[in-house]
């Protein structure tokens, strides 16, 4: 699955953004993702939910939704309420994560949790079995155009191997620094979806980009199954 991040797309003009990716099932985007930052959780500002649910009218492709945010308890339920395919919040952040997996669920949503780069997975593990996505960060969340943290591939490889004996049943998403130098060593990892920022909206022809991005993952990836 490719995810372009509208973090490197227009603001101006985000459903133009979204429609230049919208292809076929397998063609065009899997899911579109969406980088809610709050200026303190994270030192950079974005936008919020007002803008989600203007794009979700504006397109046919499933919303991501990434909160970079403090006190998710509070305001992720409100985007999976809003229509949000996928709710993502930061361990770091959540004061009650097990509760807020649920909570999302009840109102619609697939429920994520997101790792920093120097977040270890061992601790959240029996938290993980309450949640549908785990979103690993390869770079330090916050700035958008960062190189690739490959040492962030050993939690891939571990929860990985979890899901495919069955002690845990996630998707594995990957953000940061993601292009085509470095998709073949997450796709080989173990890597179900790729979140694209720059090497998609960055490129002359971003849809032309995601398929190229998708060739690359199918080459390397012994995981070829998901489900969107």
């Amino acid at each position: 699955m490719i995810a372009p991040s509208m973090l490197s797309a227009d603001f101006a003009h985000l459903a133009d953004e979204a429609d230049v990716v919208t292809g076929a099932p397998g063609v065009g985007a899997d899911w579109l993702h969406v980088d809610v930052m709050d200026a303190h959780f994270v030192p950079n500002l974005t936008l919020g939910l007002p803008v989600v649910q203007s794009l979700l009218a504006a397109t046919s492709v499933p919303i991501d939704c990434h909160l970079m945010i403090e006190d998710p308890d509070r305001w992720a339920v409100g985007y999976a309420e809003a229509g949000a395919h996928n709710v993502t919040v930061h361990v770091e952040a959540a004061r009650d994560p097990v509760a807020l997996a649920a909570n999302l669920r009840a109102a619609g949503a697939r429920a994520g949790l997101s790792v920093k780069p120097g977040t270890p997975l061992e601790p959240h593990l029996e938290t993980l079995r309450h949640y549908d996505t785990l979103l690993v960060m390869s770079v330090e969340p916050g700035f958008g155009g960062q190189s690739f943290m490959p040492e962030v591939l050993d939690k891939v490889r571990a929860v990985r191997r979890m899901v495919d004996t069955g002690h845990l049943r996630l998707l594995v998403e990957i953000d940061g620094g993601i292009n085509a130098d470095t998709i073949e060593a997450a796709a080989e990892a173990g890597v179900d979806c790729f979140v694209a920022g720059s090497a998609v909206y960055g490129a002359d022809d971003p849809a032309r980009a995601v398929r190229a991005l998708r060739e690359q993952v199918l080459t390397a990836s012994p995981h070829r199954h998901w489900s969107a």
